[in-house]
């Protein structure tokens, strides 16, 4: 199939445009940049010129795909920003609804949208008002809200892999910088990783067998942030220290205290409706591998 990625020069976007195009499927992608494009086109895929709030390109783009992934992400979370991305994504399925048959909208949204002290993660879960990522709540309504596409939605847990993840590289990057690899209070708190060739995969049966509605994404193998703080200490060769919550919000802002909850997203509905397991892989195990560069 033909499928458009918005998003897709990105960490996850460039991954998926790999498998698709290893499974058989031609790629075109968005790019806003001729070096966003240069890179689309030596990956094998098809650029299409715009931006997300290039909406009459999104909305050719996706009449015309046999499916679309939206992968593109922004956690500056402005209140520019998230209408940007909310009118962007209504413009993909209004593109999309013109088909004769309803063709597979896949959005990417987050296991944040379930709060930061979250009770249910089951995917039929009521969502608490507050979270750390609202716009993705609102975007995902918009994906299941008609039944003239065939909308997916992935929330997906912290990714990793492939040198990639923004939290993880953020915290090297702190670690380098401010002489020591830091975590929250006493760290024991813990996440389920998902790496993201098998977020790939996800993506791939979802795309190929679409069952509308919601499911998690999230790996077999947890960390500790405290044991994530040690992994990265012994990569930037800094100590380890436990900082206050208090303190971390008044650097970093209230948004930190996602990094001091346990989060595990069952994945029971991807396994029993796509047939799709997590492998083994460790964040942890990842970092001490050496898979994560150090800044200079």
């Amino acid at each position: 199939m033909n499928v458009f990625i918005v998003g897709g020069t990105g960490y996850l976007g460039s991954v998926l445009v790999e498998h698709l195009l290893q499974a058989g499927h031609s790629v075109q992608a968005l790019a806003r940049s001729e070096q966003s494009a240069d890179r689309l086109r030596a990956a094998g895929a098809v650029p299409v010129a715009g931006s997300i709030s290039d909406t009459d390109v999104l909305a050719a783009a996706a009449a015309s795909a046999d499916a679309i992934i939206y992968a593109a992400s922004d956690y500056a979370a402005t209140s520019e920003s998230m209408q940007l991305e909310l009118d962007a994504v209504a413009t993909i399925v209004a593109g999309a609804s013109t088909a004769t048959l309803p063709k597979p909208v896949v959005y990417t949204s987050t296991g944040l949208v379930y709060g930061f002290d979250p009770i249910d993660a089951r995917e039929d879960a009521e969502l608490p008002e507050i979270s750390a990522q609202p716009v993705k709540a609102k975007a995902e309504r918009i994906v299941l809200g008609t039944d003239a596409v065939a909308g997916v939605v992935i929330r997906a847990g912290l990714i990793f892999g492939r040198g990639g993840s923004g939290l993880v590289t953020g915290l090297i990057a702190g670690a380098v910088a401010n002489g020591a690899s830091t975590y929250i209070g006493d760290g024991t708190n813990t996440w389920y990783p998902v790496h993201v060739d098998d977020l790939a995969e996800l993506y791939l049966l979802a795309l190929e067998r679409p069952q509308p509605g919601i499911v998690n994404a999230a790996g077999a193998v947890p960390f500790a942030f405290k044991d994530l703080a040690a992994a990265i200490g012994e990569l930037t060769g800094t100590p380890v220290v436990s900082v206050p919550l208090d303190v971390a919000e008044q650097r970093m802002g209230p948004g930190v205290r996602t990094m001091t909850i346990s989060s595990r997203l069952p994945v029971d509905k991807a396994l029993a409706s796509y047939g799709w397991q997590p492998s083994a892989r460790s964040l942890l195990d990842d970092v001490r591998a050496g898979s994560y560069s150090v800044p200079a």
